[in-house]
C-alpha cells in the first residue's frame, strides 16, 4: 500500500521512517500482543528504540539527543505504530516531560533527567487530569505550598499512564500567586518513592502494555529545585508540554489506523468468496479507500502542527496541533471499524489482531482532550465564537 510522502518531507525524514519501519517490522503487532496478554512492558522495543536514538530524537544533542524536534519524533511514534507496536510512553516520556525540561529546566534539571530520557534508562510519567476537573483545567485542585525552602503538594490525579515504570512523574499543580492571590499553574517533578506520593491502578476495559493509575498527594514533600521553569510562567511552560502531546497523538492514531488499514487491504487482495476477490467491489474498495484519504490528510495537518511548533510558533501550533489529534482520532476510529468490517468475522479473532484495536482506538478521540473541546476551541480561537462557558 503505498503512502504519498515523498515531496513533504526530507532525505533524512524518509531514513528515518524506513529505518523506523524496519525496527517495527521486527517487532509487530504478536509482540505486542504477548506483552499485554502477560502483563508485561515493552522493555525490549524500548531499549532498541532507545540505543537507535529513536527516543529522544527530539531533544538536545548536547544532553544526548538527536536534535531534532517533533517532526521527528511524531514519524517514529507513527511508524511504530502503523507496524502493529506502538510506544505509548513516547507521548509521555520524550514529548511532554522531555520538552518541558528542555524548554524551561534548569541546567541541573536538564543534566539529571535529559540524558536517560534521550538513551531510555529514565522515563517520565506526567499527571494533568483530575477526578473533578477532567478537561477543565481551571478546576484543577492539586495544590503546591512554600514551607520554608520546600515545597508540600496535596490533591489527586487519574488517568496517568505508566506511573509504575516511571522514575518520576512531572506533576501540574497550582500554586498561589503572591500578588493577586489567585492560583496559577505549576509543574513540579515527583519521584516514584516520594513520601506521601501514592498510586492505585484503575481496572481498564482497555488492554495495554502500559496501565493506568489514580495518584493520590498527600502533603509530598519536594525540595525547590522540584518547580521547572520560572513559577510566574504558568499557562506558556504548561502548554509547551501539551502542544507536543497532541501531536503525539496525532501520531499514535495515525499509526494505528495506518496497521488496521494495511491488515484490510492485504486481506481484501486476497479474500475470495464469488468469482473476484472483495477488494474488487466497490462496497469494500471505496471504504478503505476512503479511510487511507483521511489518514493521508491526517498526516499532512500533524506534520504542519509539528513544523510550527519546532519553529517556535507556539500559538499557530496550538491550533494545528488541536486539529490534527481531531483528525487523526477520527480517521484511526474509522479505518480500524472499516478494516474489522472488511474482515468480518475474522475481524474479531485474536489472530488477525484488530478486535483489540477496537476500543484502543477510542483512545485518539478520548485523550488527552476529547474531541469536542477541541471543537469548542476551533470554535472560539479560529472563528472568533462566543464562549457558552
Amino acid at each position: 500500500m503505498s503512502t504519498a510522502r515523498t515531496a513533504l518531507e526530507t532525505e533524512e525524514h524518509q531514513a528515518l521512517r524506513a529505518a523506523v519501519a524496519a525496527l517495527g517490522k521486527r517487532y509487530g503487532r504478536d509482540y505486542m500482543t504477548t506483552v499485554i496478554r502477560e502483563g508485561c512492558h515493552t522493555d525490549e522495543l524500548w531499549a532498541e528504540a532507545a540505543k537507535l536514538g529513536y527516543l529522544g530524537v527530539n531533544l538536545p544533542e548536547e544532553y544526548g539527543g538527536g536534535g531534532g524536534g517533533m517532526a521527528e519524533l511524531s514519524i517514529v511514534l507513527e511508524e511504530l505504530g502503523a507496524a502493529g507496536s506502538p510506544l505509548l510512553m513516547m507521548i509521555v516520556s520524550p514529548a511532554i516531560c522531555g520538552t518541558v525540561i528542555a524548554r524551561f529546566g534548569t541546567e541541573e534539571q536538564k543534566r539529571t533527567w535529559l540524558p536517560g530520557l534521550a538513551d531510555g534508562s529514565l522515563t517520565m510519567a506526567f499527571g494533568i487530569t483530575e477526578p473533578d476537573a477532567g478537561s477543565n483545567s481551571h478546576r484543577i485542585t492539586t495544590t503546591a505550598r512554600r514551607d520554608g525552602d520546600d515545597w508540600v503538594l496535596t490533591g489527586r490525579k487519574v488517568f496517568v499512564s505508566g506511573v509504575d515504570i516511571a522514575d518520576a512523574t512531572l506533576i501540574v499543580g497550582r500554586t498561589e500567586d503572591a500578588r493577586s492571590g489567585k492560583l496559577k499553574p505549576c509543574l513540579f517533578i515527583v519521584p516514584r518513592e516520594a513520601p506521601g506520593f501514592g498510586r492505585n491502578q484503575i481496572d481498564m476495559e482497555l488492554h495495554a502494555p502500559e496501565k493506568q493509575f489514580e495518584l493520590v498527594l498527600d502533603d509530598v514533600r519536594l525540595p525547590a529545585d522540584a518547580l521547572v521553569g520560572d513559577e510566574d510562567a504558568g499557562l506558556l511552560q504548561l502548554f509547551a508540554g501539551l502542544n507536543p502531546e497532541r501531536i503525539m497523538t496525532a501520531a499514535f492514531g495515525i499509526g494505528m489506523g495506518r496497521f488496521a488499514l494495511s491488515r484490510a487491504v492485504e486481506y481484501a487482495r486476497t479474500r475470495q468468496v464469488w468469482k473476484d476477490p472483495i477488494g474488487a467491489h466497490q462496497a469494500i474498495a471505496h471504504p478503505l479507500a476512503t479511510a487511507h484519504i483521511d489518514l493521508e490528510l491526517s498526516r499532512l495537518m500533524m506534520q504542519k502542527a509539528a513544523r510550527l511548533y519546532d519553529e517556535g510558533d507556539d500559538i499557530g501550533a496550538g491550533e494545528a496541533a488541536n486539529m490534527a489529534k481531531y483528525a487523526a482520532g477520527e480517521a484511526c476510529v474509522k479505518a480500524v471499524d472499516q478494516a474489522v468490517h472488511t474482515l468480518g468475522g475474522n475481524g474479531l479473532t485474536r489472530e488477525y489482531g484488530l478486535a483489540s484495536l477496537i476500543t484502543a482506538s477510542r483512545v485518539a478521540r478520548i485523550a488527552p482532550v476529547s474531541r469536542e473541546m477541541i471543537l469548542n476551541y476551533v470554535s472560539h480561537q479560529s472563528l472568533g465564537l462566543p464562549k457558552s462557558y
